[in-house]
């Protein structure tokens, strides 16, 4: 790994506020960020990198470079738990919990993938926006393999359970998945953006470019504030889930490389590809399974997500899947 790489992306400011929040936390200061505002620039970046994703995917127009790897990235989110599941069960999880942990890691983690195209343009390297079309795209996928794996592995289940009598609540997840609030906004704003272009980007520019950085460094602070909190209070064998946390995205990563490499991708879009691919979601995935199985413990695969998975990806794990995606390109 390039160290000038390594320290270029730790001193930079949004990964240094996110340290700074985690900090407020251990040393018991009662810094805190309200939940409203939290909310709003949440909106606020997904609603930025949807829309100036969807102006990019127009200028790149509709191919075959473009739609394949979109493809490619919903079929990687739903097979993710097919093999993490194994993994999580030789660990020792139980079936609930290994289900919901496997879900959140064939998702997405939306401020990781931010944080990697923030990487990007510090580094001056140009990209293509079809990618973020493909961010929206994984969370759904994911969380109904995962749902279906539960009930399959659960004792007693037959094919017409998981099949038949499961398909209404499966299509149920699905539809949530797609119009939950932020998956839905970011959507929105792809095929807004798509619709109208330079044009639409050059009226709204001031808005989605100027205060972009500023609300990035504000929801990482509080991310580290989160982060460290979740850390805290993770429940079960901590050993286990520090190991896994880094373990799945590595293992996710070669996977993913493989589908560079089959793809062709670019050096600075085959990373991306390796951060949708290595991300785990904390904000759908919890939330569906909270209502899909309910027997999972939260206190679990949400700290490991968010507290052990989060931190290493925006530190260690970008410039070294930067590297690894040069291996290829």
């Amino acid at each position: 790994m390039d160290l000038s790489i390594l320290f270029q992306n730790l001193l930079s400011p949004p990964i240094l506020f996110f340290f700074l929040g985690m900090l407020a936390t251990l040393v018991r200061s009662d810094l805190e960020i309200p939940r409203e505002l939290s909310r709003l620039f949440a909106l606020y970046l997904l609603w930025a990198i949807g829309f100036k994703g969807g102006v990019a995917l127009r200028s790149a127009g509709l191919s075959m470079e473009t739609m394949l790897p979109l493809v490619v990235a919903m079929l990687l989110s739903a097979v993710v738990p097919l093999y993490v599941v194994p993994l999580l069960r030789l660990a020792k999880f139980s079936v609930a919990d290994a289900c919901a942990t496997a879900g959140a890691y064939g998702s997405v983690s939306v401020v990781t993938f931010i944080t990697a195209q923030k990487f990007l343009e510090s580094q001056g390297i140009g990209f293509g926006g079809h990618l973020v079309a493909a961010l929206a795209l994984m969370e759904a996928p994911a969380i109904v393999t995962g749902v279906m794996l539960f009930r399959g592995l659960q004792e007693g289940s037959s094919p017409k359970e998981l099949f038949g009598a499961r398909r209404h609540e499966l299509k149920h997840l699905l539809h949530e998945a797609v119009v939950s609030g932020p998956v839905f906004l970011l959507l929105g704003s792809i095929a807004i953006g798509a619709l109208t272009g330079q044009a639409g980007w050059q009226k709204l520019e001031p808005f989605g470019k100027d205060l972009f950085d500023g609300v990035l460094v504000l929801f990482l602070l509080d991310s580290g504030l989160t982060a460290s909190k979740q850390l805290r209070s993770i429940s079960g064998s901590k050993r286990m889930a520090v190991l896994l946390s880094v373990a799945v995205p590595l293992i996710n990563a070669a996977v993913g490389l493989a589908c560079v490499a089959l793809l062709g991708m670019s050096h600075a879009d085959g990373f991306l590809f390796l951060i949708l691919a290595t991300s785990a979601s904390y904000i759908a995935v919890p939330a569906a399974m909270k209502l899909a199985i309910p027997e999972a413990n939260e206190g679990l695969y949400l700290p490991m997500a968010l507290g052990l998975t989060f931190p290493f990806n925006i530190t260690l794990g970008i410039p070294l899947y930067y590297m690894m995606a040069g291996w290829v390109s």
